[in-house]
């Protein structure tokens, strides 16, 4: 029964192309390759490309948001 809880919120979870992050973010692809890579982003590989689940960028840029503040 647990399995099919946690695939209730899966399926509730937007992944979001590097593209549309990096039109979130405001930034080019590449630097959202270069956080996906070095971990600071989290991603799923989905054959060659990676998808970003979208609580992963509001995470981070709150993370960064704190930094700066």
């Amino acid at each position: 029964m647990a399995g099919s809880q946690s695939d209730g919120r899966l399926s509730e979870v937007r992944f979001l192309t590097v593209a549309e992050v990096a039109a979130v973010m405001r930034v080019s692809k590449m630097t959202v390759y270069r956080l996906v890579h070095s971990g600071e982003l989290t991603a799923v590989r989905v054959g060659r490309s990676f998808r970003v689940p979208e609580h992963a960028v509001h995470e981070y840029l709150r993370g960064a948001f704190q930094e700066t503040a």
